[in-house]
């Protein structure tokens, strides 16, 4: 915050009015009517999709605390400017702490999961000194979430004031999404995700929960939406940290041929590399292949293991549950993939680019009979559907290489019962993990190669069906929620 910012004439009346406002209003809060008990019901529910329990929660402007406590957090801290909204705070949720004190000289330290900016940011007199204070309590895994109240709304919340259907308001800031998106950029974060919620905020049997969560999940009915909502991460990164290790799992299932070239061809990343093979009940030899090469001793840190069950999905979970470096990724034993492109996803992930990066075949012109016609229009199809389900760019799910963070891996892991067991191919248990999570997912476009030796275990028409599948199952999961 700029030099001198809480001494100013102005801005100590802009607060002191706030201040008396939110007294008066604390007094009146604890009514529910028909508006405000839909539109607090559904925040309970939207951020208690997005945020774990169990994790470090602060809210700034969290009122009687009711939202912060809905999310059973190990370490809650409410802020609020009001010293009535928190004796209501405290007497409800005495396992949280709460904190009286202007979000504008932001009284706190400790670093947090998640950051909560609920109707806040409308409501300040400066958004961006807020946003450049709260980096010191963000590390390179905290998400900040914010909700404001759409401008096109600004009529209907003055009527449904005037009678007395929801909480009065003074005069806001109204920012828009861009607007949100500029002041983040400017304060050194990157958006993650942005959608619309709560077309009707009222509670109606069965027409509140198709209107609030499909309808208003598609366009043109999510653009007259009431609230805005918007992920972010920061963009600062620690500096002076060590090289990452990498761990490369590469599921082989009849690739004999390729295991010299594998061996041969996966390039030193970072303070190690460790490889590990996944063998899947080949009908070939690529078992022994595998150990002859391992006997050889030409390379350190590398690793066989025999799959337990089928699937490249299952073949991946026991690759990345034996692995020990920093940074995971996926290498296919077709080689389809070259193993030299594994260092630009290495680059990538050290510098702080992403927090997942996705290979895409789709960019670059294939060789060839790398593939199919179909498989080329199912894979497009495919991606469209998925970008929109996941609300991040994901122009090719089906690509092999797959690249993430062990620490962010284990989060899915321990998220997974969300999705359950679901995935044969392994991609999407990864993807929609890490989409859950709110990972910034990036696309690195790569060559896909022709395969030169063995065939491929793809079934065009088969998986066609069971990737269907999946985009409805992702659509009730990920999006109708």
């Amino acid at each position: 915050m700029p030099a001198g910012f809480e001494n100013s004439e102005k801005y100590r009346n802009y607060i002191s009015k706030r201040r008396a406002h939110w007294q008066q209003n604390a007094r009146q809060f604890e009514k529910q009517n028909i508006f405000n008990s839909a539109y607090h019901r559904r925040l309970k529910e939207v951020y208690g999709y997005l945020i774990p329990q169990g994790m470090r929660v602060l809210e700034i402007g969290c009122g009687n605390g009711n939202l912060l406590a809905s999310l059973q957090p190990a370490f809650g801290v409410g802020l609020d400017i009001s010293h009535e909204m928190l004796l209501q705070a405290k007497g409800k949720h005495p396992s949280l702490y709460f904190i009286e004190g202007d979000a504008q000289l932001l009284p706190i330290h400790a670093p947090f999961d998640y950051i909560i900016l609920s109707d806040l940011v409308n409501d300040l007199w400066d958004v961006q000194s807020l946003f450049t204070d709260i980096q010191k309590l963000c590390s390179p895994s905290t998400r900040v979430i914010i909700n404001t109240y759409s401008r096109l709304w600004q009529p209907m919340l003055a009527m449904a004031d005037g009678l007395h259907l929801a909480k009065s308001n003074l005069l806001q800031n109204w920012l828009t999404l861009p607007d949100l998106k500029n002041l983040l950029e400017l304060s050194d974060y990157e958006q993650i995700h942005t959608w619309q919620e709560m077309l009707l905020p009222l509670s109606i049997p069965l027409v509140y929960p198709f209107i609030n969560k499909f309808l208003a999940k598609l366009w043109p009915f999510n653009m007259f939406c009431l609230s805005n909502f918007l992920v972010a991460k920061s963009r600062i990164c620690a500096e002076n940290s060590p090289a990452p290790s990498v761990t490369v799992v590469v599921p082989a299932r009849n690739e004999a041929g390729n295991v010299p070239d594998i061996f041969r061809r996966v390039p030193e990343m970072g303070s190690k590399t460790e490889l590990i093979f996944v063998e899947g009940n080949s009908s070939d030899n690529t078992y022994e292949e595998i150990e002859k090469h391992l006997a050889m001793k030409r390379r350190p840190n590398c690793m066989l293991l025999k799959q337990p069950g089928k699937g490249k999905g299952d073949a991946v979970r026991t690759g990345f549950a034996a692995a020990t470096c920093d940074i995971l990724m996926i290498l296919d034993a077709d080689l389809t993939v070259p193993p030299e492109d594994l260092p630009r996803f290495y680059d990538a992930m050290a510098a702080g680019k992403g927090e997942f990066i996705n290979g895409v075949r789709l960019v670059y012109p294939m060789e060839d009979k790398a593939m199919q016609l179909f498989n080329f229009l199912g894979n497009k199809f495919f991606s469209v559907a998925f970008s929109w389900l996941l609300g991040q760019s994901v122009k090719d799910t089906l690509c092999g290489t797959k690249v993430l963070w062990k620490k962010d891996y284990d989060r899915i892991v321990a998220n997974r019962l969300y999705f359950g067991n679901f995935d044969p191919f392994g991609d999407f248990d990864l993807l929609l993990g890490a989409a859950k999570l709110n990972l910034k997912i990036v696309d690195l476009p790569i060559r896909y190669r022709e395969r030169i030796y063995g065939t491929t275990n793809i079934q065009r028409w088969k998986h066609g069906w069971l990737l269907l599948k999946m985009v409805l199952f992702s659509a009730r999961k990920m999006k109708f929620v």
